[in-house]
């Protein structure tokens, strides 16, 4: 996948006179100059519907730019596991929508409102379906904490745009530009520690779903055996601590605690994509 990211799209916009951008540059570059401040510490009062809104439009540049798995099955059983993991989440209210997507890349992403992907090479590594609900959980784990919902806000494109975002029919291509152009524009700004949050996240709720506690770490140990150059963990790498660190720090969090907890790892049940 070809991304652009995000400080290339504002050097873009902000290159040019404000009066040779359209009536939505305008109204953008005039409020930034403004100075608009976010409310409550920093962050904007933002709705739920505004936070799904901004989601659709990025998950919308994602699958412009890859598509789903044609297997209904599939995508209808990844559904059924990340709805009910999501169900044990602070918030099970909201539209959740999982994905497997055309890539032989081996990650996963979020986007705010509930909008999460895996990609088909990561797919491909899983063991069982505890493993799938590690992995569909930490993303979970983005979404319930609003880590990239956050980046946004401090980047002060959430404040300004997130309302033309609601309010924009069809979507425009200049707020889907300014929110994000695919999943590696969100998914690269967070730091460690909310991925290390995310991963402490993913082993409580896949074990509140009945899950095996381990399934995320197992597939960690997986991701770890790859070689740094390989070009299938490029983005993953790149975007995420090494998965020797992420074991490290879910070792320590995790301590004795789950290993009494009998959760199952089903096996059998994991739906095998049709090759």
């Amino acid at each position: 996948m070809n991304h652009k990211i995000l400080p290339i799209l504002l050097l873009a916009l902000f290159s040019g006179s404000a009066s040779a951008a359209n009536p939505f540059e305008q109204e953008l570059l005039k409020a930034l100059k403004q100075g608009v401040q976010e409310k409550v510490s920093g962050k904007a009062d933002t709705s739920a519907e505004e936070e799904t809104a901004i989601g659709r439009q990025i998950a919308g540049n994602l699958l412009g730019a890859v598509t789903l798995v044609k297997d209904a099955k599939l995508q209808k059983y990844v559904n059924n596991i990340g709805r009910w993991v999501a169900d044990q989440s602070e918030r099970p209210e909201l539209a959740w929508h999982f994905g497997v997507i055309e890539s032989k890349d081996i990650n996963a992403f979020a986007a705010p409102g509930g909008y999460i992907f895996v990609t088909r090479g990561l797919y491909a590594l899983l063991q069982n379906e505890a493993e799938l609900a590690g992995v569909l959980a930490h993303e979970i784990g983005h979404v319930i904490r609003k880590h990239h919902l956050k980046i946004l806000q401090q980047g002060k494109l959430l404040d300004l745009g997130s309302k033309l975002v609601a309010k924009s029919a069809g979507g425009n291509d200049k707020v889907q530009g300014l929110i994000g152009s695919g999943a590696e524009i969100v998914s690269r700004s967070l730091d460690k520690d909310a991925e290390f949050e995310a991963d402490r996240i993913a082993v409580v709720l896949a074990t509140r779903s009945g899950y095996d506690a381990f399934g995320l770490p197992a597939v960690l140990q997986q991701i770890g055996h790859f070689a740094k150059d390989d070009g299938d963990v490029a983005l993953l790498f790149k975007t995420h601590p090494h998965p020797e660190d992420r074991l490290d720090k879910l070792g320590s969090a995790m301590g004795e605690r789950f290993d009494a907890v009998k959760g199952k790892t089903l096996e059998k049940r994991l739906y095998r994509i049709k090759s």
